[in-house]
């Protein structure tokens, strides 16, 4: 992890406003809450996070914030939350930190980190 960078970016999401910087915290501790082995890096414009291997991302946008599924595509979709018709990528996006609890994040964080770290 490069905290350096990770700190300036935060920094750059608080300009966006307090709310938008609580969102994108509240968001990374429950993605970090999933495994001490997960891994940070500031890429492609914003955090991405890994296991064995990348399993999403959090990227904030003027309107919302996105948590994005590299192989989202694959993730059974139970709340019907997904969003994205490509062929891989899908993501969820979050307006408010009570999103993270009515968008069912926790699971399918869950999902896509065991799909990166299976054998």
């Amino acid at each position: 992890m490069n905290s350096a960078r990770i700190t300036k970016y935060l920094e750059d999401v608080r300009l966006l406003g307090e709310d938008r910087l609580k969102l994108v915290l509240a968001l990374r501790a429950e993605v970090l809450s999933l495994n001490d082995s997960i891994s940070e890096e500031i890429k492609y414009g914003g955090i991405l996070f890994a296991a064995d291997q990348a399993f999403c991302g959090i990227f904030s946008y003027s309107k919302h914030v996105s948590l994005e599924f590299g192989e989202g595509a694959s993730l059974p979709d139970r709340h019907q939350v997904l969003e994205g018709a490509g062929k891989l990528r899908r993501h969820i996006k979050l307006m408010s930190p009570e999103d993270i609890s009515n968008k069912h994040v926790h699971e399918y964080l869950e999902l896509a980190f065991n799909a990166a770290t299976k054998p």
